[in-house]
C-alpha cells in the first residue's frame, strides 16, 4: 500500500498549510478522489469547505470549476450549449463548467430539481448530452456539493435518487477551542486564504493518483467482512427507526470506501474497524427516519451507530 499511504500523507502535510485540523474533513475529501465518488459536505458558513476543495485540486494538479447555485441557475450554465458563430455560420460548442476535474458545486439546494438533474448524466457516466450528441468528461470528474444545514427558505432538497449517487454524505464541524486559538495565531502572523495561490505547495507526482487507485482493489477482504457489510446495509431495511433503507450502491460504496480506508492506513487487508469508520459517511444520507424518530430527536448518525451496534462483528 505503498502509493495510497504517500498519497495520504502528503495531502494531509500539504493541506495543514492552509486548514487548520479537520482532519476527518481532509481524509473523507481524500477518500472521495481516491474511490472515483462524489460527496455533498455540509457545515455551516467559515469553515473552510471551499479553500479546502480548491487546495486540494492545486495539491493533485486536477481542474478545478466552481458553480454557485442559484435559483434561476439553467442547466445550460452548468453542461454548457452550442454557440452559434455568424462569421463562419457555424455552431461551436462552449464548455460548462462540468468540463474539468474538480467541480464544486456550491448550495447545491438552492438551484431548481431541473439543473440539479442535469449533473446526474454526469455524475454516473461520466457525460453530458449537449443537443443529442455525447461528450465525455475527465476520468478524474468528482462533484463535491455544499449544503448550509441552517437555511431551508427557497432551496429544493436533493431527491433521495440523486442523493444515492453521492458516495459520502461529509459533515464538518466547528474546530477545536485549541485549533481555533491556532488560526487566529496564523491571521495574526499575516496569513490571509484570499492569497492562497502565494503559498508553497508541493503538488503529486502525476502518476501517484492512478496507482494509489489500483492499490484499492488489491486490498484483501474476507468473506465474513463480505458478509458483514452486505449484513449492515440489509439491516437498515427493516430497523424500526427507518422507513427506507440503503440501496445495494451503498453496499457496494461502503465495501469500497472501506479497503481505501484500510489502504491509506498502509493495510492491504480489510478490518472491520474500517467498515464501521466508513458507515456513517457512506450510509447517513441514503436511509430516511420515520417521522416518530424524528420527533424523539433522533439523527441518521445516531441510527446508524444503534444498527452498527446491533450487528455481529464477524471474528
Amino acid at each position: 500500500m505503498q502509493h495510497l499511504s504517500q498519497l495520504a500523507s502528503h495531502v494531509r502535510a500539504e493541506l495543514s498549510k492552509i486548514i487548520i485540523g479537520q482532519r476527518e474533513f481532509i481524509d473523507q475529501l481524500l477518500l472521495v478522489l481516491i474511490c472515483g465518488g462524489h460527496a455533498v459536505i455540509e457545515g455551516v458558513p467559515g469553515l473552510a469547505k471551499t479553500l479546502a476543495v480548491k487546495s486540494l485540486a492545486r495539491i493533485c494538479a486536477l481542474g478545478f470549476q466552481r458553480v454557485q447555485c442559484t435559483a434561476d441557475l439553467m442547466p445550460a450554465d452548468v453542461t454548457g450549449t452550442n454557440v452559434f458563430n455568424l462569421s463562419t455560420s457555424t455552431f461551436s460548442l462552449h464548455r460548462g463548467p462540468v468540463f474539468t476535474d474538480l467541480l464544486l458545486v456550491d448550495e447545491i439546494n438552492r438551484t431548481s430539481p431541473r439543473t440539479q438533474a442535469a449533473l446526474l448524466e454526469a455524475m454516473e457516466e461520466h457525460q453530458v448530452t449537449i443537443d443529442g450528441v455525447r461528450y465525455p468528461l475527465s476520468g478524474n470528474f468528482t462533484v463535491l456539493a455544499t449544503q448550509n444545514p441552517i437555511e431551508f427558505e427557497g432551496t429544493y432538497p436533493l431527491p433521495e435518487a440523486q442523493l444515492d449517487r453521492f458516495l459520502l454524505k461529509i459533515r464538518v464541524t466547528y474546530p477545536s477551542s485549541q485549533e481555533e486559538m491556532l488560526i487566529l495565531s496564523q491571521y495574526e502572523k499575516g496569513y490571509d486564504p484570499r492569497r492562497f495561490e502565494e503559498i508553497m505547495l508541493t503538488p503529486l507526482d502525476s502518476a501517484l493518483l492512478p496507482e494509489a487507485r489500483r492499490e484499492v482493489e488489491s486490498v484483501r477482504v474476507e468473506p465474513a467482512l463480505h458478509s458483514y457489510v452486505v449484513s449492515l446495509v440489509r439491516r437498515t431495511r427493516d430497523w424500526p427507526s427507518i422507513s427506507l433503507g440503503a440501496s445495494p450502491r451503498a453496499a457496494v460504496g461502503l465495501f469500497f470506501v472501506a479497503r481505501a480506508l484500510a489502504g491509506m492506513e498502509g493495510r492491504d487487508y480489510l478490518l472491520p474497524d474500517d467498515v464501521k469508520a466508513a458507515a456513517l459517511p457512506v450510509l447517513r444520507h441514503r436511509i430516511l427516519l420515520k417521522p416518530e424518530a424524528d420527533l424523539e430527536g433522533l439523527t441518521s448518525d445516531q441510527v446508524i451507530g444503534q444498527v452498527i451496534a446491533a450487528v455481529e462483528v464477524p471474528k
